[in-house]
């Protein structure tokens, strides 16, 4: 009973969406900003890391953790893909959207510091306002 009125199809208008405020969701804070990836980082990318990099720690118990975790974080994903109508395979593919955003994260605070963030229908709206 929804439709979006901004569709995204493709990558681009997406990430200017997301380059556009998250640096203000951090109030512009660095310490913050070190914090969302680090804790982004170990949510998401460490369980498949550790699965994937069994064959180079050898670890079976690290490689079992890691896959719990990425089997939990899969199973939580999968209501979403169900309402997109997203095939299966789409389910482990939470890791990289959760890389995409943190890059888009990254973007926005280098963009705002640049005094170029925070663009809407060509202005720049500068941290301070």
């Amino acid at each position: 009973s929804a439709r979006s009125l901004r569709p995204y199809r493709s990558l681009g208008p997406l990430w200017a969406m997301v380059a556009r405020s998250a640096d203000t969701q951090l109030d512009h804070s660095l310490l913050l900003l070190a914090a969302t990836v680090v804790a982004m980082a170990l949510a998401f990318v460490v369980p498949p890391l550790a699965v994937l990099a069994l064959p180079i720690h050898g670890d079976a118990v690290t490689a079992g953790l890691g896959g719990a975790a990425w089997l939990v974080m899969t199973a939580v994903y999968r209501p979403i893909t169900r309402w997109y109508d997203l095939p299966w395979v789409w389910l482990p593919s939470l890791p990289l959207a959760a890389l995409l955003f943190v890059a888009m994260t990254v973007d926005s605070a280098v963009q705002h510091r640049r005094g170029t963030g925070g663009r809407w229908k060509g202005r720049v709206v500068s941290p301070e306002a």
